[in-house]
């Protein structure tokens, strides 16, 4: 008997998360003031890094998601600006057995946490490769992300009911 197979109190499976996939979607990386930005930094410029995720049901595959986690990051601006980097990345998770009540934090907290490291990787590669030291995104609170987006969508809602 495999593992996913085996029961928790005899009759309920126990639930599983599998990824089956791993991609990037979209990858963009731009310099716009090189190669005059590469010499000569004396300092450190300002970085604004963005995060998103989104999740969406696979047509055609029962418990399958799509998981998409968008990282964008920006060095400096206007003039001054060193780099922009956008990487949409994402990953095709089996989820089974979980209560409806814990499928969103599932999808939303550790299916992004899961391909965080791999994205992150991207990022770092894509900015060393631009001629810049590699950008290495902070570890990133998913849940923290997951209680604003849900505290947001309810005041949305009660907006809408007023």
């Amino acid at each position: 008997m495999s593992e996913t197979d085996q029961t928790t109190n005899g009759n309920a499976q126990s639930p599983t998360l599998n990824i089956l996939a791993q991609y990037i979607k979209d990858l963009s990386f731009e310099s716009p003031n090189a190669p005059g930005v590469l010499r000569g930094q004396t300092k450190a410029p300002g970085i604004n890094i963005g995060v998103n995720v989104g999740a969406n049901p696979v047509n055609g595959a029962d418990g399958e998601y799509d998981v998409k986690l968008s990282l964008n990051a920006q060095a400096g601006e206007g003039g001054d600006m060193l780099f922009h980097v956008e990487l949409e990345y994402g990953g095709i998770f089996r989820v089974k057995n979980f209560p409806q009540e814990h499928l969103l934090p599932v999808l939303f907290i550790e299916c992004p946490r899961l391909l965080f490291p791999f994205a992150r990787q991207v990022i770092a590669d894509v900015t060393r490769n631009g001629g810049f030291p590699p950008l290495m995104i902070d570890p990133i609170d998913f849940a923290a992300l997951f209680q604003q987006r849900m505290a947001e969508e309810r005041a949305r809602q009660q907006v809408q009911v007023s």
